[in-house]
């Protein structure tokens, strides 16, 4: 079976740990979208990884990675992610496929980044300055653009260098008053790149409908979340790539209509870093005792994330425009100790009501959150490994957002770990 994982609210929902579990049954794991700005943690036994490129299911031996065509690849990142596997016993050699097409973020991309962030002072977007969005605009643009299939002919890729450079240094200069960097460093890194990461570099699109064709097993994993999504997430404090399931045919080739399940993950909570209308927010202690308790700092910038109530609204909304089969509800465990749990059901706009998600932020920013209490618990569960364990008011909690968001619940986090998780089938 094919299966897509994604997440469904502002990312950080707990992908990596999902994708890892399901990566056991797969023969293939392929990463469709976003760069080095996401971070998917997988924890086994007492060993943390911290993934930002590669996908999750590359801790897995055994297991074929791919890096579609629509990721922007940091090729640091991405060596250093290869290097750091390699010297805890895990090598890629020979099952890491990166597509020729998939576009490279490189250092004026960064430096691109700081300087336009800078210069929006208060009305900074809050990214995370990793040159994603600026390479996402070079490759839009076409004509300033370096794909890892431009590593192949060095001398070539040297020319194309140059005439980039010269024009960010213009660009830079006009806009920000920036220094001109040179092109000479960035062309030796280039070179140093190509040695590692060329023999990784295929079709990755022929590869996936061949190995479809032959009826090996293919799991897509999504990075952020679907509210995050360029065209249907909450623009402009979204990433720069269709982060929802909607991404995946573009970003690796491959047919929506050649995935058999399509996996949402959401927590038991809401999360979101940086900027942006935020409906169910708490900006108190109830908010603080999320964060500390979920370890709500991000993997990728280390960050404090905004914590909230469960938004069955915006869940459901990741659910219909993601053709979402079933979900995973991650850090169940978080809200333990909490007398009261607020669940929002739907929203209140302009004195109406309204349980279909507005994407515009003008319209999410007069947004209240229309909430339904349900008890807490304060039985530990991190160790519960089956849903009738669960205390009464988690099962019950579970089944309310089954019911608001119209999908069921197969799987339910409990802690990090593998073993950390409930099969509901």
């Amino acid at each position: 079976m094919n299966i897509c994982v994604v997440g469904l609210q502002w990312g950080d929902e707990g992908k990596g740990k999902v994708v890892d579990i399901l990566a056991e049954d797969s023969e293939i794991v392929v990463r469709y979208g976003g760069g080095s700005n996401a971070g998917h943690t997988v924890v086994i036994g007492d060993e943390r990884f911290a993934l930002h490129l590669l996908p999750s299911g590359s801790i897995r031996p055994g297991v074929t990675c791919v890096i579609g065509n629509a990721v922007v690849v940091d090729p640091d990142v991405l060596i250093g992610e290869i290097d750091g596997l390699a010297e805890r016993g895990i090598s890629l050699d020979g099952r890491l496929f990166i597509s020729e097409n998939a576009h490279v973020v490189l250092d004026y991309h960064k430096r691109e980044d700081q300087l336009r962030e800078e210069s929006l002072g208060k009305q900074k977007l809050g990214t995370t300055i990793r040159g994603i969005g600026p390479c996402y605009a070079d490759k839009v643009g076409r004509s300033y653009a370096v794909r890892m299939g431009d590593f192949r002919d060095p001398g070539r890729l040297g020319e194309k260098l140059g005439h980039i450079i010269d024009y960010k240094n213009k660009l830079f200069g006009a806009l920000y008053g920036a220094e001109p960097i040179g092109v000479g460093a960035l062309a030796e890194k280039c070179a140093r790149y190509a040695d590692r990461l060329v023999p990784f570099t295929t079709d990755t699109t022929e590869l996936l409908h061949e190995a479809i064709g032959a009826g090996r097993s293919v799991l897509f994993e999504g990075a952020q979340g679907s509210l995050l999504d360029l065209d249907h997430g909450t623009f402009p404090y979204v990433t720069s790539s269709n982060s929802s399931s909607l991404g995946l045919p573009a970003g690796c080739g491959v047919p929506a209509r050649m995935v058999e399940k399509y996996l949402g993950v959401a927590k038991a909570y809401t999360t979101r870093v940086g900027a942006g209308p935020f409906p169910c927010e708490q900006d108190n202690e109830i908010g603080q005792y999320i964060r500390d308790k979920g370890n709500e700092y991000g993997t990728t910038t280390g960050r404090p994330r905004r914590c909230g109530w469960f938004d069955g609204v915006a869940v459901a909304y990741g659910v219909k425009i993601g053709s979402i089969d079933a979900l995973a509800l991650m850090h169940l465990d978080t809200l333990t100790g909490l007398k009261e749990l607020n669940l929002c059901h739907a929203y209140e706009i302009d004195g109406k009501s309204t349980t279909f998600f507005p994407a515009n932020i003008d319209r999410l920013a007069l947004a209240r959150p229309v909430y339904e209490t349900l008890p807490g618990w304060d039985e530990e569960i991190s160790e519960v490994t089956s849903f009738d364990e669960l205390p009464t008011a988690a099962r019950d909690y579970v089944r309310r957002i089954e019911a608001v968001v119209g999908s069921p619940i197969e799987m339910i986090g409990v802690g990090p770990k593998r073993s950390q998780t409930i099969v509901r089938t």
